[in-house]
C-alpha cells in the first residue's frame, strides 16, 4: 500500500512573516497525522526559519529546485548538500516553470535527480504536457519521453526514494483540471513506464503524484483513482485551511 504524499508548492511566494505563519497554521492541524505524508516546500528564502518549526512533527521541509553539483562556482545556485543542512527531506526538480521560463531540459533534470538521491535528498520528478500536445494525441508520448529523458541512469533500487508528479502543464494554475479518468490514465501509463525503468514490483512502490489546480472541491474524485497516490499542490497551498482539507481528502 502506499503511503499517500500530499506537497505544497508555494513557489516565488510568502514573505518569512507569513511563511512562518502559515506553517504554525499547518503543525497545528496536521502536526499529528501519520496516515498521510505532507511536505511543505517555501521559496529558499524561508527554509531556515521553517525548519526547526517543523522538526518533531509530520510535515516535512522540501525546496523547490536545487543544482546538481555538490559545491563549486556556480553564482545563485543552491546545492543538495546545502539543502540536506538546512533540514530538507525533498526537493522538487523539472516543475513545467522551469521548463518552461528557465530552459531545463530531460537531461539537466536527470543530473539533478542523480545528484538529489546521491545525496540523500527525495527527488519529486515533474512531467507533464502542454495544451497543443494534449489536443494533437501526443500527451502519453510527450510524458514517457520526459520520464525516460528525467530518469536515465537511476537504478531500480534507487526508485524507490523518488517520486514522480504528472502536472498537465495545461492545468497549472488556470483552474482547468484533468478528469479524473484522464489523469488515471495518464497515471497508469507512468507506472508501466516505471516497471520498464525498473522492475513491476519496483514500478508499484513508485508514488505518482497529481498536480495542476487541485483544490479541496477536486482531490476527493482525484485521489479516489488506483494510480494516483497524492497531490503536488500550487495554489490552494498557500492557504492554510485549504491545504489541510486536501491533506485530509476523503
Amino acid at each position: 500500500m502506499r503511503r499517500p504524499l500530499l506537497a505544497g508548492n508555494w513557489k516565488m511566494n510568502t514573505s518569512l512573516t507569513e511563511g512562518v505563519d502559515l506553517v504554525e497554521a499547518l503543525i497545528e492541524q496536521l502536526g499529528a497525522v501519520t496516515d498521510h505524508e505532507i511536505v511543505v516546500c517555501p521559496p529558499f528564502t524561508v527554509l531556515g526559519a521553517l525548519a526547526p518549526l517543523l522538526a518533531g512533527t509530520s510535515v516535512q521541509l522540501g525546496a523547490q529546485n536545487m543544482f546538481y553539483a555538490a559545491n563549486g562556482a556556480y553564482t545563485g545556485e543552491i546545492s543538495p548538500l546545502m539543502l540536506r543542512e538546512i533540514g530538507c527531506v525533498y526537493v522538487i526538480l523539472g516543475h513545467s516553470e522551469r521548463r518552461q521560463y528557465f530552459g531545463e531540459d530531460d537531461a539537466l533534470i536527470n543530473r539533478k535527480a542523480l545528484a538529489a538521491l546521491e545525496h540523500g535528498l527525495r527527488p519529486i520528478v515533474c512531467v507533464g504536457e502542454v495544451k497543443a500536445e494534449r489536443d494533437s494525441g501526443r500527451a502519453e508520448e510527450v510524458v514517457v519521453q520526459q520520464l525516460r529523458g528525467s530518469l536515465q541512469n537511476i537504478k531500480p533500487e534507487q526508485m524507490q526514494n523518488l517520486v514522480v508528479a504528472y502536472e498537465p502543464v495545461w492545468a497549472i494554475g488556470t483552474g482547468d483540471t484533468a478528469t479524473p479518468a484522464d489523469a488515471q490514465s495518464m497515471h497508469a501509463t507512468i507506472r508501466h513506464t516505471l516497471a520498464e525503468l525498473s522492475d513491476a514490483a519496483t514500478a508499484q512502490t513508485i508514488r505518482i503524484q497529481y498536480g495542476g489546480s487541485v483544490k479541496a472541491d477536486n482531490v476527493d474524485e482525484l485521489m479516489a483513482q488506483p494510480d494516483i497516490d497524492g497531490a503536488l499542490v500550487g495554489g490552494a497551498s498557500l492557504k492554510a485551511s485549504d491545504f489541510v482539507r486536501i491533506v485530509r481528502f476523503q
